[in-house]
Formats: structure tokens, sequence, C-alpha cells
């Protein structure tokens, strides 16, 4: 069905929503307070669909078409005879209800008024209209045309039919479409938490420094940017506001608790990328990234528990020894443990403790962990032996659950906890992460790798040691981990 959509706010929101729209085969009218923001938005809409031709693959009569279904209206009125409204303008609630007040009388009755709200309450904003029943949310990504996914979010008196008729508006644009409940953060990002804030939780613990922790994330756990990466590439600024919006929204929940190393550089303009500096320098665009220390010049042997799988073993080759008083290291492998914990347990020498974080691909990077009383040279050795085909090893301090395990555990919780809340449909949740945010699976698909019970025992450990209800398990992990269930429904 092709519909006529308006659009109010001519940014670069605005003009995704348009590219996207028309080329699907909607007619599409574009307002915006600034006569040239809308001028310059077709402009550019038309530019990128003639590159599409220039690389051939738009012809020529299907781009002029394509083309000619954009036009520019010059005041609201314009807008009347349109079937569906996108509002993107600036992101606030009182200029988005006075948009939305102003335009029910001039469209139809069936018109649908879409917000592109990322943060504001979908019911909030059509509390204000006389027929809140057809305002809903329709979150699209930046850039609009290449991020696949769209988040469609119906107030609470968001009719049926309204929600049902923006999920196929979506999809057949070639979006995937997601329903999210009018919760903060909906989906994308509510789900987003946690990477930031357990990574700021490491970084205040001492466990690592920022650009230990990111490469940790990007090549042992497989991420496509660790925490800090990301925070500066999307900017502080932006990003802090949202944790910490999220976190009063949903009553001060400890799992959404921001860091109080975020105000000190917002205070002081230390954004990442479009200011110059974050938690990377820069030069222009381009990210300096400190140099990695070489592995230390070290000999020895070392004994290894029997949880070290074969990979670590045929690495330690003949560095292995049997009699674990005669090692110079004794090598772990521990989920949801730390080294000091694990060392009293099975009645090991603390002093020559270390343990291998088994979460982490050990091809790509190597993750060692020590506790405050495991010797220095103890930590050389077992650093030089897991670095002696060349791999590289990043060296933490003692915390249960290492810092993969413990992003990995909360990320897999969030996910948990806006399935039990009812937010989105597993499926939706595990789509709109992985396409949303680019991790390398959903949630849930990610503690089903894992395994749900080792998740459950991370974030238990944790809860346990720390006495922060930050890491109390969702009831939905919690139940389908005790029974041995999968977290993605069969």
């Amino acid at each position: 069905m092709s519909e006529v959509i308006g659009i109010v706010g001519a940014g670069v929101m605005g003009r995704g929503i348009a590219q996207l729209f028309a080329q699907a085969g909607h007619e599409i009218r574009l307002f915006d307070a600034d006569a040239a923001a809308v001028e310059a938005a077709i402009g550019f809409v038309r530019g990128m669909i003639d590159r599409q031709v220039t690389k051939g693959t738009l012809s020529a009569e299907a781009a002029a078409d394509m083309a000619g279904r954009i036009g520019a209206c010059d005041a609201p009125a314009g807008l009347a005879g349109c079937t569906i409204v996108v509002e993107a303008i600036v992101e606030r609630l009182e200029p988005k209800q006075a948009l939305f007040r102003d335009l029910e009388p001039i469209v139809g009755p069936d018109c649908i008024l879409a917000t592109n709200t990322s943060s504001l309450l979908v019911s909030a904003i059509a509390s204000t209209c006389a027929r809140p029943e057809r305002v809903a949310g329709l979150h699209f990504f930046n850039p609009v045309p290449l991020m696949k996914l769209a988040e469609v979010i119906p107030g609470v008196l968001t009719d049926a039919a309204v929600t049902e008729r923006l999920r196929a508006l979506v999809e057949g644009a070639g979006h995937r479409a997601v329903l999210a409940a009018d919760q903060p953060g909906f989906l994308v990002n509510h789900a987003g938490r946690a990477l930031y804030t357990e990574g700021f939780r490491l970084v205040e613990e001492g466990v690592a420094d920022y650009v230990t922790i990111d490469r940790i994330m990007r090549e042992g756990a497989g991420f496509r940017m660790g925490p800090f990466e990301l925070l500066d590439l999307t900017g502080l600024d932006v990003s802090g506001s949202v944790m910490q919006s999220i976190y009063e929204q949903f009553q001060h929940d400890p799992r959404y608790r921001p860091s109080a190393l975020v105000p000190p550089r917002v205070a002081a303009g230390i954004y990442g990328r479009k200011s110059g500096r974050g938690f990377y320098a820069y030069a222009g665009s381009e990210r300096q990234d400190p140099a990695e220390a070489p592995a230390p010049d070290a000999r020895g042997t070392i004994w290894l528990h029997a949880d070290v799988g074969d990979a670590v073993r045929d690495l330690l080759g003949d560095a292995v020894v049997a009699d674990p008083a005669a090692a110079d290291v004794l090598l772990l492998s521990l989920w949801g443990e730390d080294v000091t914990g694990a060392a009293l347990r099975l009645g090991l020498d603390p002093a020559r403790c270390v343990a291998i974080d088994p979460a982490t691909d050990i091809a790509k990077r190597r993750t060692l962990m020590h506790s405050p009383a495991t010797r220095a040279d103890a930590i050389a050795v077992a650093h030089a032996l897991l670095a002696r085909d060349g791999g590289t090893v990043s060296v933490i301090a003692d915390s249960v659950g290492f810092a993969a395990q413990r992003i990995m555990a909360m990320i897999v919780n969030t996910g948990c906890e806006i399935a039990q809340r009812g937010i989105a449909s597993p499926a939706d949740i595990d789509d709109a992460v992985r396409i949303g945010l680019g991790y390398p699976t959903g949630p849930l698909a990610l503690g089903d790798r894992i395994g749900a019970r080792r998740v459950f025992d991370v974030l238990a450990g944790l809860q346990a040691a720390t006495g922060d209800p930050r890491y109390r398990p969702s009831q939905w992990l919690r139940r389908r981990a005790l029974l041995g269930l999968t977290l993605v429904p069969a």
C-alpha cells in the first residue's frame, strides 16, 4: 500500500526517513520551519539517489521516479493530504506535543501521527492530542537507510491497527520492525545500558583501564567496539545524558546506575571524537590507540588446574608440570569467581595463582587475572608463556567474572529483564540488539551460547561478593537457568 508520508524536520534523521520511504515507493512531503533546511535535505536525498545510479544499482528512470516523489511544503497546511506524518524535530516534549496538536485539525481523521523520539514517552507526547489513539512511536537509527531497524512503539492508548500499519510500513521498506513497549529507552537504548555501565564499574574498581577493557571486548569477546570506543563515537555528553535519564525513569534501579566517572569528563568537554579527545586521543577523525606493552622476558613452569582447556594446554606445551609444588605458576580457569576465592577454595598458594578467562577467544586475545597476593614474577611467567606463540595477552586485577564475563552477563541479564517485563518479544530483543547495536549476537542468544546457568552463576557471584543489587539475576534468567531451559524459548 502506497502512503503519502509527511515528514516534519529536515535534519539528519528527517532526510534519512525521507530517502528510505521514497525508495520504498511512497510520496514524501517534507516540512521544516527553516525552508533552507528543506531545500538542502531534498538536495541531499536526490544526491544519494544519484549515487546509486552512478554505482549501477539503480536505473536512471527509477531514480527520476524516486526523486519525483519527494516534495517540499512551505507550511504545515501542505501536510493536509498525508496518511502518515512522522516528526523528527528537537528532542523535547513540549515542541513535539505542540506540533501534534497543531497537526490534528490539518490532517485527516485516519492519518497516523508518528514520533521519531528516542527517549521521550510516546504516551506523554500523545497526552495533549484530541485523538491519542492514532499517535505512536516510530524510532529509526542513524543513518536511516543503512541501519535496517526501526522500533514501533505504541503508547498506552494507541490503536492496535495503527501499530500494525506502521510495522507493515517499515517492513515494506526493507527494515526489521521490532515492537517495543512505551518504557524508558524503549528496546535498543534500554538494552545498550549494560555494556557502558559495567565497563565503567570495572574501571571504578581498578580491574582494568579503558583501553584494556576495549581490547578484551573487541578482540576476545568479538564485539565490534568496546564500551569506551563506542562512547567516544556516540559522544559522552549524549550517552551520559541517556544513562542518567534511563536510571531516573526506572526509579533508580541499581541495574542502570550511571558512573561517577562521567560528570567530570563531560564538565571538562571531553566528549570523544567530536571534541577531539575522549577516552582516546584523535588526530582528525583517526583514533590514536596506545601501543601495547610487549610480553615480559620471563621463563618458568606452570601447573594447570583440571578445568583449563585443551587449547591452553597445547599452547603451553613443555612448560606444563604435573606437580603444583614444583611450578612457578598455578593456572586456573574460572567462571563467576575471582582468583582470591578460587585459591582459598582449592587450597592453593595464592602467591602463585593466576587465572585465564575461558569466556573469550584465545586465538584473538587471552585475559589473565591475578589476586592482590599473586607475586609479580608469577604474573610475568604466566604472561610470557601465554604469549609464546605471538598471541596478545591482557592482564587484569582480581574480579569475580573477569571483565568479559561480567559485561556479557550484564548484557544477557538486561535482555532477560526486558523479556520478563514484556517490553519486547525474545525474537525482537535479539534482532534489535544485533542490528541496532551491532553486537555479535542478541543478548538472549548470547546467554544460550555461554550457558544460562553460567551467566546466572557469574551474576550470583558478583552479588555475593559486592552486596550490590545491581547484579541480581532477572527472574527470566533465574528460572530458566535453574530448570535447564534455554533463554530463547524453543
